[in-house]
């Protein structure tokens, strides 16, 4: 039999929060006002070959008169299950207590006990009666305390639940990350030793999918820098005043491809964390000349004097010809010194994006041409908008509904985490895409960025 976990308990107090939260699913509803789940509704949780069931459950809403009507008859205890299958089958009971026969129906057919409190509300004799509802039911039962406001009550809480329940956990469903998930699904292995096997199969698959779902944003990412660092848009025309006339369309359809080309990669990256009706606020990629703030790029990207170290690794040992691109124009410098020009190039296109280009054709027409841009910071500011994506997405919880909002995260404080050698490839594969190079091996450079979290830094804080 497949796993099945019933979360059940007093209107209200979290339990819908806790199914989106197991479930992984974001379009499980939720709402402050009591009695939002109706009806019991089941949630297949699969992962490569195995799944397990969670059933959301309305709340009680009558359990002392259900209770009442259990023991209107003497049973003994093996014969209290029997009672509540009675129950079950009465059409009188169904229609007095819905609520009650919708989520002990699910129980009855095998299974397994979530019952879910509030931390934040006093306990009181109220919710005996539900729990010893459930008791008579003879499933495997496991209660949680979900603090939805404070933990004030949470001893109180503790010292009632475990004379009902053979495990007792605190599970805050709206902040839990994956990691608590994994620890309450190996918490229900201890349930029932039947499904131990199939249970942790499903932890060995959820390790899996992190690795897999890493992976996947390395990918993701290096498709996005390689698209934004090598678009360009042109247009051939008869005439130079043609060419300067069709300057503005040419650079508001190239704004908004690229803007749009970083709002799909970061949609892809929602989706691979099934964040499905998640909602971001997102800053804009500044690109206009007219509007492009350098230090705004700072926030994101490197400061001028991190700009220049890193073009200076870049180039140290390049040699030959090397690509220098400033302001739209292309200059070719000989092997003057790797480390020498690299630290240049840095400096001097800290400043400026690649304007839009007039070149003269062969025949005598002309071609208006924006972009690609050239600024040696464009792929770290990429590279931390989308970091600053995956970290949000990634350790989000499925049942958290507010919207998701992007703050400046400096990537320098992201760099010095990673190995010199880590540091060395990225530097030089960044400063390959910023002369329009390729870089074939981008996603498996990129993936240690996707280990760590941005942090504060004495040198991500000015020049």
């Amino acid at each position: 039999m497949t796993p099945a976990f019933a979360v059940v308990g007093h209107p209200n107090k979290g339990k819908s929060s806790i199914v989106s939260t197991l479930a992984r699913d974001d379009s499980v509803a939720i709402s402050a006002r009591s009695g939002t789940t109706t009806s019991a509704d089941t949630f297949e949780i699969s992962i490569q070959n195995s799944q397990y069931l969670l059933i959301d459950t309305p709340g009680f809403q009558r359990p002392r008169k259900v209770l009442a009507w259990l023991q209107s008859q003497p049973v003994n205890a093996d014969m209290r299950a029997h009672r509540i299958n009675e129950f079950l089958q009465d059409a009188s009971c169904q229609s007095l207590y819905p609520d009650e026969h919708a989520l002990l129906s699910a129980i009855m057919q095998g299974a397994a006990i979530l019952y879910v409190v509030d931390a934040s509300r006093p306990y009181s004799a109220d919710y005996e009666a539900e729990m010893e509802i459930l008791r008579w039911s003879g499933q495997p039962s496991m209660a949680l305390i979900n603090p939805i406001e404070s933990t004030k009550y949470i001893e109180n809480w503790q010292q009632a639940l475990v004379q009902f329940f053979r495990i007792v956990r605190v599970f805050n469903a709206v902040k839990a990350d994956l990691d608590q998930h994994i620890h309450l699904l190996e918490a229900f292995a201890q349930l029932h030793l039947p499904w131990a096997d199939q249970l942790n199969k499903i932890i060995a698959a959820f390790r899996e999918q992190l690795v897999q779902q890493k992976i996947k944003s390395s990918e993701i990412a290096a498709q996005l820098i390689e698209d934004l660092c090598q678009y360009q848009i042109q247009q051939k025309v008869l005439d130079k005043g043609q060419a300067e006339k069709l300057q503005p369309l040419l650079s508001q359809r190239y704004y908004k491809w690229m803007r749009a080309r970083e709002i799909s990669a970061h949609d892809q990256l929602q989706l691979v964390y099934r964040h499905h009706n998640l909602k971001r606020e997102q800053s804009a990629l500044t690109l206009e000349d007219d509007l492009f703030d350098t230090q705004k790029w700072f926030a994101w990207g490197l400061n001028k004097s991190q700009l220049t170290r890193v073009a200076a690794i870049a180039g140290a040992g390049a040699g030959g010809a090397i690509d220098l691109a400033l302001a739209g124009h292309s200059f070719l410098l000989g092997a003057m010194g790797g480390a020498v020009v690299g630290s240049t190039a840095a400096w001097f296109s800290g400043d400026k994006l690649a304007s839009l280009k007039l070149k003269g054709l062969p025949l005598g027409g002309y071609e208006a041409r924006q972009g690609p841009i050239t600024n040696k910071n464009f792929p770290y500011v990429v590279m931390a908008r989308f970091i600053f994506i995956y970290r949000a997405l990634e350790r989000r919880n499925h049942a958290q509904r507010d919207q998701l909002k992007m703050v400046d995260q400096q990537i320098s404080a992201l760099l010095e985490q990673l190995q010199s050698e880590q540091r060395r490839k990225l530097y030089k594969a960044f400063d390959r895409l910023s002369r329009k190079k390729m870089v074939n091996d981008l996603p498996e450079i990129l993936l240690p960025l996707f280990d760590l979290e941005f942090q504060e830094s004495a040198d991500a804080k000015g020049d």
